[in-house]
């Protein structure tokens, strides 16, 4: 099977980032968030939208 080398590095430097934080999502969250305000930018965020519910959706033609 074919293998993506970017992708390879992508979920390598992922795994990293992972098993630096002993794999707590919640310190992980944490990290992610002091990197986004340190680098400066300007993060938007979108307000999320409901997804419909099947009964609530119009008939397909």
């Amino acid at each position: 099977m074919w293998s993506d080398p970017i992708v390879s590095e992508v979920r390598a430097a992922r795994d990293a980032h992972a098993r630096f934080h002993h794999y707590d999502l919640e310190s992980i969250f944490q990290d992610l968030k002091k990197q986004e305000q340190r680098s400066g930018r300007k993060y938007v965020r979108l307000d999320s939208r409901r997804v419909p519910r099947k009964a609530d959706r119009p008939a397909k033609s």
